[in-house]
């Protein structure tokens, strides 16, 4: 099979229903590929980002032999609830239960499994349970989310947006009204507060001294990481994510920087990871893990 043009049509979607650890039912799609799959891969998506964004890249990688697991967090498309009003949550909890669901889903006996992080999907490695249950991960656009790490007319649109149009809309409507803003889904009012308290630090949550015990946690990820960011990611360049990665101390870590018009990609920016141009990225990725030797196995 040619991998830059799998068959995306043999690839079978299947709607499922997982349960968090705390009961929480998330909406989740299996990719089921054509073929006895090689190995299972779990997609952990962006902040405010519903996973039909990802429906093109988990088919395409599904159709080379790989069965891929897409979900929504909490508070998010089809695992938000009627209204976000009076919605409380933990954003943490993306990580440590819901992306925790779809790893326990996809964890077979013998058959390896790969997580794919874009943006907080990056974070939340360090956040699951039993890190020991994943192969390995290839990220996109994660960062440390601090607006010094931007460009300058970026880090004044994010400056307006945490000190005067996040705290009058949240005030307002009780949630974060993204949609209206054009930035994606609404979010819950705790993802909206604890986002905007973590990016008011050069390293994110790893400099927050209320947050020890849990970056302790990043410790136990031992897993190869690929961590993949454009020139051309305002919210996320190059350094923004050397100030996260440093985090995964016992992980072997490989930075990767992308200039995506010398690649020939076009513009990349934060989300354009993900868009249909950017399958030569899609192919890298499948590439890298195949490349990888398999782990001794984790009772």
């Amino acid at each position: 099979m040619n991998p830059t043009a799998p068959d995306t049509d043999a690839v079978r979607i299947e709607p499922l229903t997982l349960t968090a650890a705390d009961g929480y039912p998330l909406a989740a799609h299996r990719y089921r590929s054509p073929v006895p799959p090689r190995a299972h891969l779990v997609v952990g998506g962006a902040t405010a980002v519903p996973q039909g964004f990802y429906k093109r890249f988990a088919q395409h990688v599904a159709a080379q032999g790989v069965d891929v697991l897409t979900l929504d967090y909490r508070g998010i498309g089809r695992s938000a609830p009627k209204t976000l009003k009076g919605f409380r949550m933990d954003y943490l909890d993306w990580g440590r239960l819901d992306l925790a669901a779809a790893v326990a889903a996809m964890r077979q006996p013998d058959v390896p499994l790969w997580l794919v992080g874009h943006s907080y999907g990056g974070h939340a490695l360090g956040l699951l349970p039993h890190p020991e249950h994943v192969d390995a991960a290839y990220t996109f656009a994660t960062g440390a989310g601090w607006h010094g790490w931007m460009p300058p007319l970026e880090r004044l649109r994010v400056q307006l947006m945490w000190n005067l149009i996040g705290p009058v809309a949240t005030r307002v409507a009780g949630y974060l009204p993204w949609s209206k803003l054009g930035m994606g889904e609404d979010l819950p009012i705790d993802v909206y507060r604890q986002w905007r308290h973590w990016c008011r630090f050069p390293r994110y949550f790893f400099d927050d001294p209320q947050m020890r015990e849990v970056t302790a946690r990043f410790d136990a990820v031992r897993f190869p990481i690929v961590a993949v960011n454009a020139l051309d990611d305002a919210w996320a360049p190059p350094a923004s994510r050397d100030a996260f990665m440093a985090g995964y101390r016992n992980a072997p870590v490989k930075a990767v920087t992308l200039d995506s018009r010398l690649e020939g990609l076009g513009p990349i920016g934060h989300m354009g990871y993900f868009r249909p141009r950017a399958q030569p990225l899609w192919n890298e990725a499948v590439a890298w893990f195949d490349g990888l030797r398999p782990r001794p196995a984790v009772c």
